[in-house]
C-alpha cells in the first residue's frame, strides 16, 4: 500500500471512528437498586430509572388511579423486590440505551450473577415484549417464557393473560397481546407485508410488517413472504387500523409453532 494510500485509510478511519462510538452499546454498568417501582422497573441509589428491557410485567394501564388493582402487578412487584430490593446490580446493554421517558434499558444481572429478566420469565410473572431497537437475548427469554406457560406458573395462570386466537383479537385493541393462529394468506402491498389469519381480509386479524423492518427480516433469514400456511405465535400491541392488527418490527415477535 503507498504512503497515500495508508494516509487516506488512516483519516478515513478517523473521521469514522466517532460514528461507530456513538452506535457502540455502553459499557456495563454498576449500580445499587434503591426502590421497586413496579414488575419491570427499578430505582437505582443514584436516581436512575431502569426498566428491565425485553420483558412486560403486568401493570395497570397509564391513567388508572396507582392504588387500583390490577391482575398480578402486586404478585410481580412483590416478586421483584424479594429478588432485588437493596442489592448491588450490573446493568448491561444490547441496543438503546434509554427510552423516551429517560429509562435506562437494560438486561439486569444481580451482584451474585442471577439475570433478573430470566428470573421473574421463569417465575411465570412477566412476558416478553421486545423492540426492533432492542433484540439482545430475546430467544433466552422466549424459551423460558414458553417453559412458565407450559408449566402454568403465575400469569399463565390467569385467563386474563391467555393467548388469543385469531377470531378474538378485536376485544383487546389497545392492549399487549399474545395471538396463536394459522396465516391464511400473505400480501404484499406496496413494499408492506401483509399476513392474514383469515380469507376475510378486510376485517378479520392481521400482522403488518412495515417496509422498513424488512431488512431485519432478510438478515435473519426469516421471510415473511413464505410463512402462508405456517402456524405461529405472535406478540405486540394489538390496534384497530379498519380490522385488528398488530405491528411487526422485527423478526422475533413471531414464533413458528410447527417447526
Amino acid at each position: 500500500m503507498s504512503g497515500v494510500s495508508r494516509r487516506f485509510v488512516l483519516i478515513l478511519a478517523c473521521a469514522l471512528w466517532p460514528l461507530a462510538a456513538a452506535h457502540a452499546a455502553p459499557a456495563d454498568e454498576p449500580g445499587r437498586v434503591a426502590a421497586i417501582v413496579d414488575g419491570d422497573t427499578l430505582l437505582l441509589v443514584d436516581g436512575r430509572r431502569v426498566r428491565l428491557v425485553g420483558i412486560d410485567a403486568p401493570r395497570a394501564p397509564l391513567g388508572l388511579a396507582r392504588d387500583m388493582a390490577w391482575r398480578q402487578a402486586d404478585a410481580a412487584k412483590a416478586a421483584l423486590a424479594a429478588l432485588a430490593q437493596g442489592r448491588a446490580v450490573t446493568l448491561r446493554y444490547g441496543g438503546a440505551p434509554l427510552d423516551r421517558y429517560g429509562r435506562a434499558l437494560a438486561q439486569v444481572y444481580r451482584d451474585d450473577g442471577l439475570w433478573l429478566q430470566g428470573e421473574m420469565l421463569v417465575r411465570g410473572l412477566a412476558r416478553v415484549h421486545s423492540f426492533a431497537d432492542n433484540r439482545a437475548l430475546v430467544p433466552e427469554m422466549l424459551a423460558l417464557e414458553d417453559a412458565a406457560r407450559k408449566a402454568r406458573r403465575g400469569l399463565w395462570r390467569d385467563p386474563f393473560y391467555a393467548v388469543r386466537r385469531p377470531e378474538e383479537a378485536g376485544r383487546y385493541i389497545d392492549s399487549f397481546q399474545l395471538v396463536e393462529g394459522v396465516i391464511v394468506e400473505v400480501a404484499k402491498v406496496k413494499g408492506q407485508v401483509f399476513l392474514n389469519f383469515s380469507p376475510d381480509w378486510h376485517t378479520a386479524f392481521t400482522a403488518h410488517v412495515p417496509r422498513d423492518a424488512l431488512a431485519l427480516f432478510k438478515a435473519s433469514g426469516l421471510d415473511p413472504l413464505a410463512l402462508k400456511g405456517a402456524r405461529v405465535r405472535l406478540r405486540g400491541w394489538l390496534r384497530y387500523d379498519r380490522r385488528p392488527m398488530i405491528d411487526v418490527t422485527h423478526p422475533e415477535q413471531i414464533e413458528r409453532l410447527d417447526e
